[in-house]
């Protein structure tokens, strides 16, 4: 039986870690505490989609986080 070697990318972004799984999808997880958002899991997607997922979900929090301080 033979390993099979594979190299999953992790990437730093904005305070997140972006690592990809063998499925192509994407696990992101904040690099450190307190968390502005919860770790989660993207469909099969690109880098790039990954990053305007993640700038879509800051950009929401920070509304909600207005809105809560208005």
């Amino acid at each position: 039986m033979g390993s099979h070697s594979t190299q999953a990318r992790a990437v730093r972004y904005k305070g997140f870690l972006l690592l990809e799984q063998p499925n192509q999808s994407w696990l992101v997880r904040p690099e450190r505490s307190p968390m502005v958002l919860l770790p989660f899991r993207t469909p099969i997607c690109t880098l790039e989609q990954v990053k305007q997922i993640l700038n879509y979900r800051l950009s929401q929090e920070q509304a909600l986080n207005q809105n809560q301080a208005a």
